[in-house]
């Protein structure tokens, strides 16, 4: 697994030579700090932290991972505060809400904090905190390749099931989906919460009340888990399009029993490995990719699955 995900770096970076793993220039005591907006319910950041582990073994530094229990954003704000206060040797954070967080961001990079912005916010917004790069998808863009990719497939409306409509930046998903189809967001996006029960209701209720409704859009496993039992329970699993962000067991399964069509796969193991890489080696050597690192999107279909349902959940 190491030489494997060694030679991924090797070939994203052309000059993969920045990213050599030189052990005799570790940093003795060196800490890199991420901050994401997750709740601690949301699984599909094990992922991340899958990364940031073996990231954090590989360039020989001290990693540590931090995110509010309940995906509060005053409180990520409160902790990008707290850890910069601390002086790590870098911080690497999501940009959920640019009004609640470009200040402590900010503040951190004007401390001499190097800071990457991953996953959440543009490569825009990410020069505007100051920050060294960004490394993730635009969400927006992601969004409008799917909704092209089913405007293709001959759709033309659709549910998009928000389970965290506090973040602003993965609204977007919906927004440029329903761009791609060519048709106002409108009321087909809904707030589900969180709670798995209360989506699995939430969705069937749509789909009762809108039987028109030709495909729908889940935003990530805490969303498209339920959707998938509401549609096995309304009879409706395999008989509407069905496309999602990101990977999980369920999707994965989803996928490959024919109930969804496709997920998208945005490859969070990278967001969280090569930050890592790029602070370590900017520290010790002053070298800096030229670019952002844009990690997805990539559509996984049924015919592309061997490799990602074997490390679904864990780096896929």
């Amino acid at each position: 697994m190491k030489k494997l995900l060694r030679g991924l770096v090797a070939g994203v970076f052309a000059a993969g030579s920045i990213f050599a793993m030189a052990t005799t220039a570790s940093a003795e005591g060196e800490r890199i700090v991420l901050i994401s907006h997750a709740p601690d319910s949301d699984s599909w950041w094990n992922t991340i932290k899958n990364g940031l582990a073996m990231a954090g073994e590989h360039v020989g530094a001290e990693v540590e991972y931090r995110n509010p229990a309940t995906g509060d954003i005053a409180d990520m704000a409160r902790i990008i505060e707290q850890t910069a206060a601390s002086n790590p040797h870098g911080i690497i954070t999501t940009l959920a809400d640019p009004d609640v967080l470009s200040g402590p961001i900010s503040n951190a990079v004007a401390k001499g904090i190097p800071v990457i912005i991953i996953n959440s916010g543009t490569p825009e917004q990410a020069a505007d905190v100051g920050a060294l790069m960004y490394i993730g998808q635009p969400e927006y863009d992601a969004g409008l390749a799917a909704g092209q990719r089913a405007k293709r497939d001959g759709i033309g409306s659709f549910l998009c099931v928000n389970h965290v409509v506090s973040n602003p930046v993965v609204g977007e998903r919906c927004r440029g989906f329903a761009d791609g189809l060519g048709v106002e967001l409108g009321d087909s996006m809904i707030d589900s919460g969180q709670d798995p029960a209360e989506i699995k209701n939430r969705v069937k209720a749509f789909l009762s009340a809108n039987p028109d409704t030709e495909a729908v859009l889940t935003l990530g496993p805490t969303s498209a888990d339920p959707t998938i039992e509401a549609l096995k329970e309304n009879g409706m699993a395999g008989n509407i399009y069905f496309g999602t962000f990101d990977l999980g067991t369920e999707i994965v399964k989803g996928i490959k029993d024919g109930t969804i069509q496709w997920g998208i796969d945005q490859q969070p193991f990278l967001q969280a490995y090569l930050p890592v890489v790029v602070l370590a080696n900017y520290n010790r050597f002053g070298v800096l990719p030229g670019n952002n690192i844009n990690s997805g999107p990539g559509f996984v279909t049924k015919d592309a699955l061997a490799k990602v349902e074997e490390f679904a959940g864990e780096y896929r």
